[in-house]
C-alpha cells in the first residue's frame, strides 16, 4: 500500500505520522497494514498542490493507493485579504489532487471545516445540512469540497473543527501561553463548536481510508462548548492561576465573520466505522496531562 500525505508540516499530518510510527493512538491500535506501507509526506516545497501539471506528474510517478490532503490555508482572517492564495490552496489544490487521484485510481481523503456552515441555529449540523459559509475561508473550503466530489469518484470529505494537537500553533497553546504571562484573559462566549484533539481525528482518518465507505463525514470531539468554556477548561486542567472573563464577539474587531454556532454531529461516523471520538473535555484533559508529563520528564 502506498500513501501520499500532503501538508506534511501541519499539525494533522504530523499527528498522522506520529500515530503511524507508533502503530497506535491514544484511543486504540491502528491497522497493522500501515507498518508495511510506503508513505510519502510532502510539503509545499516538494509538491505545490496548486500547480496542476506538477500534481499530475507527481501522482503519476508515485502511484499512491491513498491520498490524504492535510494541506490548507487556515488563517481565517488573512483569507479575507489574501483571497487569491486562499482560493488556490483551499479550492484549486483539492481539485488538482482529485483529478490526479481519479487518473491513477487512488482514494482521496480531503480535510474540510465546520466553517462551511452559516452558524445559524442551535442543533449540531449533520452531513446532509446545506452549507452556507459566511467568510472567505469557509467559501474556499466549500469549493474545495465541491471540486473533490466533481472530479474524484472514491473520496472521503472529513469536516472537523477547533483542532488542536501536539504540533504547530493552536488555541490550546495560545491560551496556555497567555494565561501564564498575563493571568487575565478575555474570551468570546457567544460562539459555540466542538474542540477536537488531532490524535482522535488522525485515528479515525487512518481507519476510514482503508474502507470503501465513501462520502462526507463530520469528525469532531463529542460535546460542544464556547471558546470561553474551552479556555476555562484549559486553564483549569493546566492548574494555572488565571482569571478568564467572558466577552461578546462584537468586542473583538476581526476581518472575518465567525459563525456563532458551528457544532457538528458525527452521524456518518456512527453509521459506518463507528464514532470513538472522545468527549472534548476528556480529550483535552488527556492532552494537557501529556504536556505536563513531557515537561516533567524534560
Amino acid at each position: 500500500m502506498r500513501l501520499l500525505i500532503t501538508g506534511a508540516r501541519g499539525q494533522l499530518a504530523l499527528q498522522l505520522r506520529s500515530i503511524i510510527e507508533k502503530g497506535r493512538s491514544e484511543i486504540g491500535e491502528i491497522d497493522p497494514i500501515y507498518k508495511e506501507a510506503v508513505i510519502k509526506y510532502t510539503s509545499h516545497d516538494e509538491l505545490d498542490i496548486t500547480d496542476l501539471t506538477s500534481v499530475l506528474r507527481f501522482v503519476d510517478e508515485y502511484r499512491p493507493d491513498i491520498i490524504i490532503n492535510c494541506a490548507a490555508y487556515t488563517n481565517v482572517d488573512k483569507c479575507e485579504s489574501d483571497i487569491g492564495t486562499a482560493f488556490k490552496v483551499n479550492a484549486i489544490g483539492p481539485r488538482n489532487l482529485a483529478m490526479a487521484a481519479q487518473r491513477v485510481g487512488a482514494k482521496l481523503l480531503h480535510v474540510s471545516t465546520d466553517y462551511v456552515f452559516n452558524g445559524v441555529g442551535n442543533v449540531p449540523f449533520r452531513e446532509y445540512d446545506i452549507p452556507e459559509p459566511i467568510n472567505v475561508y469557509g467559501k474556499t473550503k466549500l469549493l474545495g469540497e465541491q471540486y473533490v466530489r466533481e472530479f474524484c469518484n472514491r473520496y472521503f470529505i472529513v469536516r472537523t473543527a477547533w483542532l488542536y494537537g501536539k504540533y504547530g500553533r493552536n488555541f490550546v497553546y495560545t491560551i496556555l501561553k497567555a494565561a501564564k504571562e498575563k493571568g487575565y484573559l478575555e474570551v468570546v462566549n457567544d460562539q459555540k463548536g466542538n474542540p477536537t484533539n488531532a490524535e482522535d481525528l488522525a485515528h479515525h482518518i487512518l481507519k476510514l481510508v482503508l474502507t470503501e465507505e465513501y462520502g462526507i463525514y463530520h469528525c469532531t470531539g463529542n460535546g460542544e462548548c464556547s471558546w470561553y468554556d474551552f479556555a476555562c477548561k484549559i486553564v483549569e486542567y493546566a492548574g494555572i492561576d488565571c482569571t478568564v472573563v467572558p466577552i461578546t464577539s462584537d468586542k473583538i474587531d476581526r476581518p472575518a465573520k465567525r459563525p456563532f454556532y458551528s457544532s457538528l454531529d458525527n452521524m456518518m461516523l456512527r453509521c459506518t466505522i463507528g464514532d470513538k471520538m472522545r468527549n472534548w473535555k476528556d480529550a483535552l484533559k488527556a492532552f494537557i496531562d501529556d504536556l505536563k508529563n513531557t515537561e516533567q520528564e524534560g
